[in-house]
């Protein structure tokens, strides 16, 4: 349903832009209309833009933190705090092990990202010990980032999470509470004067645990922003050193985010001595926007994720907000209040470390990158049109306006062959940022060998995925021993699959047929593990590692438990696709029985408190 007014716009581009004159009077001031996708009327509060300024960029120059001075960090760079690990693995399927988490972690403080946001403690054991363990272990190398934990305004919750988090050198505890009216009444049933006691009280008791305490609005874009002053300033006064701005349904436009900053910077008392920071969902694809526009507002804190993964349509991108910000320096310094020329970094982000990053990330949760995905996708510097190779043939600026290279992306150079030692794979590991204990590093190994025999060269695109193909094996209830199929166009594919079970040693051999080779070998394996495990195919994906018929295949798979509904994905790569997807539903399945035995984790929204 559409507004029944014409909001008052203004120029996001112009560093000098003025309001345009309001077309609705303070009666309309607080208009509700109806805007959701299942539309159903919810609450939009619109902004009294007559107190605000747009672009009012002048931040007062920020003393440096601990943290800033310990790291040697730019007190007025922008934040990149890295929600991959928890908002991310929300992402359907996504869910990652322990270890997985570990590896990531490690991968972004090399990445160079302020904060990294581990889990939500409280939600399981597991991902309690997976925050503590990062916390321990990342939180305390050279140069390290702050290490975050969610929780939310609950004393359970707070205590749970400093007890992950406190191990780390720079620990922050985030804890949150919506403050939208909708979400007030039939979520949290409770009044405003309650939701502003409960933020005294809950960031008070944080921050008796903590010094770095970052407090969010949930749902601050709807929320009445005469109230999210209120709260914010309690939350302040309480003791929070960062103030979240979540866009968490994913709703809001640029112009609009900017302006609620303005708005907060000008009516929030105390919000100069604090970080501004920004959230928000790609529902309708402008979270990328949103945050840039709220950065030249003011905010100095962006909570993204690697690839954009996250709920529903994801979050906003790291790498995209990142060179965004890189490539349009001149215009952002401008209106960061430096001066236009100024080669100083906007962020921490080691930008060479981007594409490795992202490749890391989807390989880890299964969840790949569209290729025409901006900065990371498979064709953000192809080009196709005889007229753009001609351009960039002649000159790559004619068409590109950043080098793949800034990103990490270069030829996959032939880095290792059969004759390569032990020793140096495992060094080459570590330059990828692979971490591996030494049974992992001999069944890599030991794959690197096969693929050498098979293939005449191996790329560092090959090493990466063989090595992202062992560190994705979880405890394995049953493993693939055999497969064998038969296809063709005059013939039933049948796939022969044999299973062994870890438990007893026992090996059970299925032959079943299908729709194709794939098909089949996925049948034969329900039959297999029918009496433990109910699951259905939801999703497969095949891609090729590199170039050629002896091309390494990575296959994923996202599959759904019946018993409970929850989804998994399984990951594998072979020079056989088949062989490949077989292990990957293997793992898959594996998945399942694993996570089965614990509690289905507290989700931190709709989890019951």
């Amino acid at each position: 349903m559409e507004s029944a007014f014409v909001s008052p716009t203004w120029n996001c581009r112009s560093f000098s832009s003025t309001w345009m004159r309001p077309r609705f009077t303070d009666a309309h001031r607080r208009r509700v209309f109806s805007a959701c996708p299942q539309s159903r009327p919810v609450q939009m509060i619109i902004v009294d833009k007559t107190k605000a300024t747009p672009n009012d960029t002048s931040v007062p120059k920020r003393s440096p933190t601990k943290h800033d001075i310990a790291t040697g960090r730019d007190p007025d760079r922008v934040k990149i705090f890295d929600t991959t690990l928890r908002d991310g693995e929300q992402s359907p399927g996504a869910t990652l092990t322990a270890d997985e988490k570990k590896i990531i972690a490690r991968q972004l403080a090399k990445l160079g990202v302020d904060i990294i946001e581990a889990g939500f403690p409280i939600a399981s054991e597991g991902d309690f010990e997976a925050v503590k363990n990062i916390a321990i272990e990342t939180g305390n190398i050279e140069n390290p980032p702050i290490i975050c934990g969610l929780a939310r305004a609950l004393e359970k919750d707070i205590a749970r999470c400093y007890d992950a988090v406190k191990y780390a050198a720079f620990p922050r505890i985030h804890t949150f509470i919506a403050t939208s009216d909708v979400h007030m009444a039939h979520k949290l049933k409770k009044t405003r004067g309650e939701v502003l006691d409960i933020t005294t009280k809950m960031v008070t008791y944080a921050r008796s645990l903590c010094e770095d305490v970052e407090f969010s609005a949930e749902d601050a874009i709807r929320s009445d922003p005469e109230f999210l002053c209120d709260v914010f300033s309690r939350a302040i006064e309480a003791g929070a050193t960062t103030v979240n701005v979540p866009d968490t349904v994913g709703y809001t436009t640029p112009s609009e985010f900017g302006s609620l900053i303005s708005y907060l910077r000008q009516n929030v008392r105390g919000i100069d001595d604090v970080t501004i920071s920004v959230h928000g969902h790609d529902d309708l694809g402008m979270a990328v926007a949103n945050f840039l526009c709220a950065v030249e507002n003011g905010a100095r804190q962006m909570e993204v994720t690697i690839n954009g993964i996250g709920e529903r349509a994801g979050n906003a991108s790291l790498e995209e907000v990142v060179m965004a910000l890189h490539v349009r320096r001149r215009y952002y310094n401008s209106r960061l209040g430096r001066s236009e020329e100024s080669d100083i970094p906007i962020t921490n982000i080691h930008h060479s470390e981007i594409y490795h990053t992202s490749r890391m990330v989807s390989n880890l949760t299964g969840l790949m990158v569209q290729p025409n995905k901006a900065i990371v996708g498979a064709n953000a510097f192809a080009h196709e049109s005889g007229i753009h190779q001609d351009g960039v043939l002649k000159h790559r600026q004619t068409y590109e306006i950043m080098d793949a290279r800034s990103i990490g992306l270069s030829e996959n150079l032939i880095v290792l062959g059969k004759h390569s030692g032990r020793h140096a794979f495992r060094t080459r590991l570590n330059d990828l940022g692979y971490e591996v204990n030494d049974e992992e590093l001999q069944r890599a190994f030991f794959r690197f060998k096969e693929l050498a025999d098979k293939k005449k060269t191996v790329s560092e695109a090959d090493i990466e995925s063989l090595v992202n193909d062992e560190v994705r094996l979880v405890p394995e209830v049953v493993s693939l021993r055999r497969i064998q199929v038969q296809c063709g166009d005059h013939c039933v594919p049948t796939a022969t699959v044999t299973l062994q079970f870890t438990a007893t040693g026992e090996e059970r051999t299925m032959s079943s047929t299908g729709t194709g080779p794939v098909d089949a070998a996925f049948n034969a394996i329900n039959t297999i593990v029918h009496d433990t495990v109910d699951a259905t195919l939801l999703e497969f994906k095949v891609s090729s590692v590199t170039e050629g018929i002896d091309a390494l295949g990575e296959v994923s798979v996202r599959v759904t438990d019946g018993s409970d509904g929850r989804q998994y994905s399984g990951f594998s790569a072979n020079t056989d696709v088949v062989v490949a997807a077989a292990h990957a539903y293997v793992n898959a399945i594996n998945r399942c029985e694993l996570t089965r035995k614990e509690p289905e984790p507290i989700h931190p929204q709709f989890g019951k408190v």
